[in-house]
């Protein structure tokens, strides 16, 4: 879609000789020193000197769509809510997805025992309804609740009189396709710090995926297992020594993470145009009628302008256009890249002018043997943890799709637990979308300058502005802390 432009950047990380240290140190490490001022606070449960009510209003019963990620925060929003109706909160399930094609239940992706004793000063949380509820037909009693039933960004208050007279009245309420209904700004304090402390702290891993994820990390660094803050948080007690690196000298090797949200399903329901012509079109309208059917019958109805949502920054930035943000930011040949995410639509053919840039790139089914992924073959949940494990401890995560669960949540968790230490690339769509029209007149140095300008501006250290996710932006009252110059802290 670029050939100038990706013409230049060959040309430019091609001759870049190895930079001065100050160079190397801005690309690795976190430009603000404030950012190390702000500290993890939400190990702390909600409520000191109390813990949830024994005689409760009864169960809530969640079902959750989509992905691992939108399936974590769900979990996360099912607490607080659970908390908010004084109710004992069973164990989510999770659906079952056309587009992600995965069976896999809470306890097959995160240790369940964990979960509930980490939170068991908070909210009461069991593995089942008890047997004379199991029976019942919730949705022919009126206790099943959906998106459609809670308005967008809802407050808790909204829960308790919507929710709560069903939840006396029949002891269970099942919240089918739960989602991310629960407001950010109109929740107390003490209930944001439970969904931080559910997000960050008690959702861990089950085993098999901390030991196949540590694996993973220890290869990309290539250097024996570090027990850094970041490891404690991911694999406790399951990191694995690789024995072929073990034994290794030297210090690791520093990789940078790209979240490539290039998927079919990304493309398909971004509207956008990648420069495929009819074939691209008729495959995505497809896709769509298939998978998006509403949005496919607003499609023969209504004219969307592709040109528009690129405009507008909707796009997902394609491999190439990754390519050369890196490219101008002064990552050069030689950066060791981990790619994260499914089958890139486009295939091969795609990724190719980000391989020519950088030859040094690598997904999971590269640096773990097929006989190491085959637990989680079929499972694209548990192979996506893999992806949040590598991207969580990179030197540097780039994210190409800020509408994307696993970018906003990897986001949050480096901010939480990175000490200051883990930056993240974050380029603005919209902002990138009016330099990229310019291509035809634009010189490299006024492309470098521009995209550089853009990125930086994310890095700047601030709490949660209004309307924020706290799974992204955790710097807000309950979850984070800012110490004060004299040492003590801001709650």
């Amino acid at each position: 879609m670029h050939p100038r432009l990706l013409e230049m950047a060959t040309s430019v990380i091609t001759k870049n000789e190895p930079g001065s240290d100050s160079e190397n140190f801005a690309l690795w490490e976190e430009p603000y020193k404030q950012a190390r001022k702000w500290k993890p606070c939400a190990a702390k449960h909600s409520l000191p000197g109390e813990g949830p009510e024994k005689n409760n209003n009864g169960f809530i019963l969640i079902s959750a769509n989509g992905g691992l990620n939108q399936q974590r925060v769900a979990v996360c929003n099912a607490v607080v809510v659970a908390a908010v109706l004084n109710a004992t909160l069973v164990l989510p399930r999770f659906l079952y997805s056309s587009v992600w094609k995965d069976t896999s239940q809470f306890g097959d992706i995160y240790q369940e025992d964990y979960f509930v004793s980490y939170m068991k000063s908070d909210v009461h949380i069991v593995k089942d309804l008890p047997p004379h509820l199991q029976s019942l037909d919730l949705e022919a009693i009126g206790s099943q609740v959906t998106d459609m039933d809670i308005t967008k960004e809802a407050t808790t208050s909204e829960f308790i009189k919507t929710v709560l007279p069903i939840l006396r009245q029949n002891g269970v309420v099942h919240f089918l396709g739960f989602g991310n209904r629960l407001g950010f700004d109109s929740v107390p304090v003490h209930l944001q710090r439970l969904r931080c402390r559910c997000n960050f702290h008690a959702l861990k891993f089950v085993p098999k995926i901390q030991k196949a994820g540590s694996l993973l990390i220890q290869r990309l660094r290539r250097a024996g297992a570090m027990q850094t803050e970041m490891d404690k948080q991911l694999f406790g007690s399951n990191m694995l020594d690789d024995p072929a690196l073990a034994a290794g000298a030297g210090a690791p090797s520093r990789f940078l993470a790209l979240h490539m949200r290039f998927e079919e399903d990304m493309v398909a329901y971004s509207l956008c145009e990648f420069g495929g012509g009819d074939e691209e079109r008729k495959e995505l309208q497809a896709y769509r009628e298939t998978h998006f059917p509403t949005l496919a019958v607003r499609l023969r109805n209504t004219s969307v302008s592709p040109e528009q949502q690129r405009s507008l920054g909707r796009c997902p930035l394609t491999p190439e256009e990754a390519g050369l943000v890196l490219s101008a930011l002064g990552y050069d040949r030689r950066t060791f890249i981990y790619v994260a995410g499914s089958q890139i639509f486009g295939g091969t053919a795609r990724l190719r002018p980000l391989t020519r840039l950088y030859p040094n790139l690598v997904t999971k089914d590269d640096v773990l043997s097929s006989g190491e992924l085959a637990p989680f073959k079929n499972f694209s949940s548990q192979l996506a943890a893999l992806d949040l494990i590598a991207c969580a401890s990179a030197d540097v995560f780039a994210v190409t799709d800020s509408g994307s669960q696993l970018s906003s949540l990897v986001s949050g968790y480096r901010v939480y637990h990175g000490r200051g230490r883990a930056p993240t690339l974050h380029p603005n769509r919209k902002r990138y979308a009016q330099i990229l029209a310019e291509e035809g007149g634009i010189e490299w140095g006024g492309f470098q300058r521009r995209v550089k300008t853009m990125v930086d501006e994310y890095k700047r250290i601030a709490a949660r502005p209004r309307g924020r996710s706290v799974y992204r932006q955790p710097r807000t009252p309950g979850c984070m802390c800012r110490a004060r110059g004299d040492g003590s802290v801001d709650f």
